[in-house]
């Protein structure tokens, strides 16, 4: 279990307060990103008629993504589908990443899950506020009476914690799982098996999941 006890760190001193960082979060983060550019250089470099397959797969996926937001956001969906995009191909990565060998998920990190739900959920409130104007937003807080406003704020700040946790507990659960048969079976045949059923099929489901569901609470901000 030493995978998943032992963190390699950074820590360094800012004043009087020590920070602390993820080493291997970081690493495995910026090798995703580094794909994803190499991934966009490689699918736009040579446009054609006849498309290379990096263009197709960028392709099909601006297709994809842009339905799926104007469906939900109307003709404001075209403003939101590179990142909605974004975000699915960044999740999609990290939680692939497991099933290669010595590389670990970013998504097993909470506060990399975290740190994504608190960016949807920022993006969606500021759109709210943007669209329906101050006093209209904060009205809706008071629906459909003005005590029920405390619940409302934990409904929208539960949501951060359940999108977070979801995937984050998803990943997790997984490693942990093919770590356990890993080691009560010698690392034999089905493992690899555990590792392509969690790291592709879970995977790229949870990303998805985690994908549409800050779309949808963008939606539901601009109504």
């Amino acid at each position: 279990m030493e995978e998943l006890t032992s963190l390699p760190q950074w820590q360094f001193q800012l004043g009087d307060l020590t920070i602390t960082l993820n080493s291997q979060t970081l690493y495995m983060t910026w090798l995703v990103m580094a794909v994803l550019i190499a991934f966009g250089f490689l699918a736009t470099r040579r446009l054609s008629l006849v498309p290379n397959p990096f263009q197709v797969v960028a392709e099909l996926l601006i297709v994809a993504f842009r339905n799926l937001a104007e469906d939900a956001l109307d003709e404001k969906g075209r403003t939101f589908f590179p990142m909605i995009m974004s975000l699915f191909m960044f999740l999609l990565l990290c939680n692939w990443l497991g099933v290669i060998p010595f590389l670990s998920e970013p998504t097993k990190d909470l506060n990399t899950t975290l740190g994504l739900g608190v960016m949807g959920f920022c993006i969606a409130h500021f759109v709210g506020i943007r669209t329906k104007g101050l006093k209209a937003y904060l009205k809706d807080y008071c629906e459909p009476i003005f005590f029920m406003a405390p619940l409302n704020v934990i409904g929208e700040i539960a949501k951060v914690v359940s999108i977070s946790f979801r995937l984050y507990g998803n990943i997790m659960g997984g490693s942990i799982i093919i770590l356990v048969v890993s080691n009560l079976v010698y690392h034999l045949v089905l493992p690899p098996l555990l590792n392509g059923f969690f790291g592709l099929f879970v995977g790229t489901i949870q990303a998805f999941v985690f994908t549409m569901l800050t779309l949808v609470y963008i939606s539901v901000q601009m109504k």
